[in-house]
C-alpha cells in the first residue's frame, strides 16, 4: 500500500509540473548581524507599527537529537527553561511578560529549539533581558521538574484513551520505528518515569550553544540599537560546558512493502486513520509542485478528499492531507475519521482517489486554481513581523536563501 501511495503521489506531482510558473511575491532581504559570541541575526526594520518580533532557532536541540533512553527530554528541557532562572521564578517570569503585554515562548520541535518573543518597541529591551535570562540561566528546579514530569505522564495516559489523539503517535512510531525521527516530543511513560532533573541539566549543557543559534528580528528599531540590546542580553550567553557533537540525523529508513497497524479500542464509536508515504526534504525542487498537488488533493475545502468524503457522502467532518519536511527527508500524510461501520468505504474512496491522481493527474483549470489559491495565501502568511522573523530564521537554518519564496510558485 505504501509503495502504491508513494508512486501515486509522485505521479500526481510530475503531472502538475508543466503548469507551474514564477510567482511575483517578494520577501524583503534582511541585514545580517553576527554577535560577538557567534549568534547570527537577520534583521529588517519595519517602522509601520511600534512592534518588534524575535525568533531564534537553535540547531541540534530537537527530539531527533536526544538520546533514545531519555525520549521527550528536548521538549521537557525547553519547557522548564521558562519555569525559573537564578533571579526569577516561574510566576515572576509570567507576570513580567504579561505586564508588558508581550509574548515569550521556548519550545522544541524535531530538529531545533525555538525561542519566540514579541512586544511593543518600548518593552523590547526588558523582554530580551528576560528571554536571555531563561536561555542562559535556567534553574531547572526539582519541584518544577516533578510537576512537569507528572503532567506529561498524565497527558500521555489521556492520549491513549482518546483515539483521535492516539492515532498520530502510533503512526509515527510505526512509520519511523527506532529511527530518531520517531521520537515523540511528549516522550513515553517509561522514559519520563526514568528521567531525572540531572538528565535535563545534562542535555541543556551539551546541546544549547550560542554558535548554533540563528535568529530573525523584524520591527520598529534601528540596527545600532538592536545590536546594543542583543549584545547586552544574548551576547552574555557563553558555552555552558563541553559540547555534544553536532551530529547529523541518519537517513530515513527505506520502507519495504506494506505496513498496517490496527489499534483495537472496543469502546470507540469512531475509527481514526492516517495513511503515510515517503515525501521529500525541506527545500527540494519539487516543493512548489507538491504544494499545488496537495492543495488539490486534500489541502483545502474544495479538495478531492473533502469533496468526496464530506461534501458528497457526509462520512466525516474533517479530512485532509499534507507534506511534512525536514533536512533529511519528509513524509506525505492523509488523515480523517468516520463511524466504525463506514471506515472500509472511506478507505476505498481514498485509495481510488490516489489511483485516479496517478492515472489522470489534475486538469489545467484545477492546477491554475490551486496556484492562485496558494499565491493569495503567501502575502497574508508573511505580512506580520513575527512571520517574517520566523521565516528569516528558517530560511537561514536550512540554507535556502532569502529569495526562496520569490520563485516558490
Amino acid at each position: 500500500m505504501k509503495r502504491f501511495i508513494s508512486s501515486a503521489i509522485l505521479a500526481m506531482i510530475f503531472l502538475i509540473t508543466p503548469f507551474l510558473a514564477e510567482c511575483a511575491f517578494k520577501l524583503p532581504a534582511p541585514e545580517k548581524i553576527v554577535l560577538k559570541n557567534g549568534i547570527t541575526v537577520y534583521y529588517l526594520k519595519n517602522a509601520d507599527y511600534p512592534l518588534i518580533s524575535f525568533q531564534m532557532l537553535i540547531r541540534g536541540t530537537g527530539s531527533a537529537f536526544e538520546p533514545g533512553a531519555v525520549e521527550g527530554i528536548a521538549s521537557l528541557t525547553a519547557e522548564l527553561m521558562q519555569k525559573g532562572t537564578a533571579k526569577l521564578d516561574a510566576d515572576a517570569i509570567a507576570e513580567a511578560v504579561d505586564f508588558m503585554g508581550a509574548g515569550l515562548d521556548i519550545s522544541a520541535s524535531v530538529e531545533n529549539a525555538t525561542v519566540s518573543a514579541g512586544s511593543l518597541s518600548e518593552h523590547f529591551p526588558k523582554l530580551m533581558e528576560i528571554a536571555a535570562d531563561c536561555l542562559i540561566n535556567p534553574s531547572f528546579k526539582a519541584d518544577e521538574f516533578t510537576k512537569e514530569q507528572s503532567k506529561r505522564i498524565d497527558n500521555i495516559k489521556a492520549i491513549k484513551d482518546n483515539p483521535g489523539s492516539a492515532v498520530r503517535p502510533y503512526f509515527f512510531k510505526a512509520y519511523f520505528g527506532a529511527h530518531p525521527m520517531g521520537h515523540l516530543a511528549s516522550g513515553t511513560e517509561s522514559t519520563l518515569k526514568k528521567m531525572t532533573v540531572a538528565d535535563v541539566k545534562d542535555f541543556y549543557k551539551k546541546y544549547y550553544r550560542p554558535e548554533r543559534a540563528i535568529a530573525g528580528v523584524v520591527g520598529n528599531i534601528e540596527k545600532a540599537k538592536l545590536i546594543e540590546i542583543l549584545e547586552a542580553t544574548l551576547g552574555k550567553w557563553s558555552n555552558p560546558g563541553p559540547a555534544a557533537p553536532l551530529s547529523t540525523i541518519p537517513a530515513l529508513p527505506k520502507l519495504k512493502g506494506q505496513k498496517l497497524i490496527l489499534v483495537d479500542k472496543p469502546d470507540a464509536s469512531q475509527a481514526y486513520w492516517i495513511l503515510g508515504a515517503p515525501g521529500y526534504p525541506v527545500g527540494d525542487k519539487i516543493t512548489p509542485q507538491a504544494a499545488v498537488m496537495n492543495t488539490l488533493f486534500g489541502g483545502r475545502f474544495t479538495s478531492w478528499l473533502n469533496t468526496e468524503l464530506r461534501i458528497k457522502r457526509g462520512l466525516t467532518y474533517g479530512v485532509g492531507s499534507n507534506f511534512q519536511t525536514w533536512s533529511v527527508g519528509g513524509i506525505f500524510m492523509a488523515n480523517s475519521y468516520t463511524k466504525n461501520d463506514t471506515i472500509g468505504e472511506m478507505l476505498d474512496i481514498v485509495l481510488n482517489l490516489l489511483k485516479k491522481g496517478r492515472k489522470d493527474g489534475f486538469g489545467a483549470e484545477e492546477v491554475e486554481s490551486s496556484r492562485n489559491y496558494l499565491q493569495g495565501q503567501f502575502p497574508q502568511r508573511l505580512e506580520t513581523n513575527a512571520s517574517k522573523a520566523g521565516t528569516y530564521a528558517m530560511l537561514a537554518f536550512y540554507n535556502l536563501g532569502f529569495d526562496y519564496y520569490d520563485k516558490y510558485l
